[in-house]
């Protein structure tokens, strides 16, 4: 599929979301059927032995940055069990601790981390998890990241419903005030018991969903990162040192991948990144898009981040289109404090 017939896709998806339209279908329903029978049996090997314990993350980071007087960033983490952390064994191996502790370096301030996301979730349970997040305006988060999608994929959620509800987590937080960074659906294509052709199946329903899911996102004043390095190339490589040891959830070393590839434009949403580096990089492919190109080009090259450009464009919105540099996440510094539930 070429990025031009992809980005049509992905606008049809966004379009159906945003104007209530029916199912529009990621695949076939037989090759459906034929993924979901693979991806229950691949899940068959998910927690046999293995650590299926969520480690608690949430407190203060970057305790050493205390200052009288400034209140510390509040840093909250939404989604399924890739954004809960899911097949590691300590609280610091978390995207959300590793975030926060990055957060925590570069803004030169301490961080809270709250992380409502639950394991098994599917967009349509953000809206549960933004009621929780907003319950408190005293917890009100200046940033949240959301990392959902692999779950609407193999219950088979029609992607347009997926996608309205997400949209829908995005707009609301972004109303109360929170920057939102969204890491887009990842590659089920690279799940080590899925075979081919369903691993092309699931690589391709994957990818479509991250792109009208970034669509989505952007026009609600969101930013996405594309996460098909979190169960992608690198994993297809590596997969031995980048999934956990149930096959199915990254290990440490997978949560550091995707942590360096999101950090950066979570720092970039809080101003927290050097002005010349917000500048399109013409060496590095950087530039101005129409958003379902962007969308398209960002779901097929893992790490690329999707904001919002230009309300109107020959083409409707356009976005910017960036390839940022990760920067490595330091050794969470975690005190023991809590936030209040």
């Amino acid at each position: 599929m070429t990025s031009m017939s992809r980005a049509r896709v992905a606008r049809r998806i966004a379009a159906g979301a945003a104007y209530g339209g029916g199912g529009i279908g990621l695949v076939g329903a037989a090759a459906v059927g034929l993924l979901l029978a693979e991806v229950r049996l691949a899940r068959r090997h998910v927690g046999n032995g293995t650590n299926n314990h969520v480690p608690n993350a949430e407190g203060g980071y970057g305790h050493s940055y205390d200052t009288a007087g400034e209140p510390p960033l509040r840093l909250t983490i939404l989604g399924d069990s890739t954004a809960a952390g899911q097949g590691v064994h300590r609280a610091g191996q978390t995207p959300g601790a590793l975030l926060a502790s990055g957060l925590a370096a570069v803004a030169e301030r301490p961080v809270v981390l709250r992380n409502v996301a639950l394991p098994g979730a599917r967009s349509d349970d953000l809206d549960r998890q933004v009621a929780l997040v907003l319950a408190d305006p005293a917890l009100a988060p200046d940033v949240c990241v959301i990392m959902v999608g692999a779950n609407d994929v193999t219950n088979r959620m029609p992607p347009t419903r997926s996608v309205r509800h997400l949209s829908s987590a995005v707009r609301r937080l972004r109303t109360a005030g929170a920057e939102v960074v969204v890491g887009t659906c990842p590659d089920l294509g690279t799940i080590e018991p899925v075979q081919q052709p369903l691993r092309w199946l699931a690589r391709r329903a994957s990818r479509q969903l991250a792109a009208a899911q970034t669509i989505g996102v952007v026009e609600q004043g969101g930013r996405t990162v594309s996460l098909g390095d979190l169960l992608g190339p690198e994993f297809a490589a590596n997969p031995r040192e980048l999934f956990g040891p149930d096959n199915y959830h990254p290990s440490a070393e997978g949560y550091a991948t995707a942590a360096m590839a999101v950090l950066p434009t979570v720092c970039a949403a809080l101003g927290l990144w050097p002005a010349e580096e917000e500048r399109p990089d013409v060496s590095r492919r950087e530039g101005f898009l129409p958003v379902a190109r962007a969308a398209a080009e960002a779901a097929s090259e893992a790490g690329t981040e999707v904001t919002a450009a230009m309300p109107t464009g020959p083409k409707g919105p356009w976005a910017l289109l960036k390839r940022r540099r990760r920067r490595r996440v330091p050794e969470p510094d975690r005190a023991p404090a809590t936030p209040s539930p």
